[in-house]
């Protein structure tokens, strides 16, 4: 829920705000809000608990495509690369019979994983764009100016998260013009 800081309905109400200016409905968003899956950058999250929430929020909203951070988790967040651990073993670890249920429920589901650059490419801006042109990935998505700029004003929505060093952020990095995707 974003308790970290105690900061938990604070950050609720910024990610509605940013999901509404996305375009994404607040009966759409879903927080969770568990004892063992605390928001703490330092806390690996249960891979079972977090995979069982994940999956059933998958089948209940029948959906097809699922994004999520890659094993880097992007900024090496412990949480971020929980969602990444907890996806692949759902792939990896759900029996025949439940991915038949599955496959039927969210036929053609796949996921894509945002890939983690180093930290120079990280915040090259529009200039990492040829790099990642000539790379492989399955996926690869470049923003245009105004969509980079809804993305800042949605980043912008969280204002409890807003340190001096997410500004270099919105200003520099990759990920606000140009990600790349591989399935997983």
């Amino acid at each position: 829920s974003g308790n970290y800081y105690n900061q938990g309905e604070i950050r609720k109400k910024e990610l509605e705000q940013s999901c509404s200016l996305l375009g994404i409905p607040a009966s759409h968003v879903t927080v969770i809000d568990h004892r063992d899956l605390p928001d703490n950058p330092g806390v690996e999250w249960d891979t079972q608990l977090l995979a069982a929430f994940v999956l059933k929020h998958i089948e209940a909203n029948h959906i097809n495509l699922v994004v999520t951070f890659d094993e880097g988790g992007v900024s090496g967040h412990a949480n971020h690369i929980s969602l990444y651990t907890a996806l692949r073993y759902s792939i990896q670890h759900t029996s025949l019979s439940a991915w038949l249920i599955y496959c039927l429920l969210c036929p053609g589901c796949h996921v894509l994983v945002l890939e983690s650059v180093n930290l120079f490419r990280k915040y090259l801006s529009i200039l990492d764009v040829p790099i990642s042109c000539l790379l492989p990935r399955d996926a690869l998505f470049i923003l245009t100016e105004e969509e980079t700029e809804q993305a800042k004003r949605a980043m912008r929505c969280h204002h409890s998260q807003l340190l001096w060093f997410r500004h270099i952020y919105m200003l520099f990095s990759r990920y606000m013009v140009i990600n790349s995707l591989r399935l997983l």
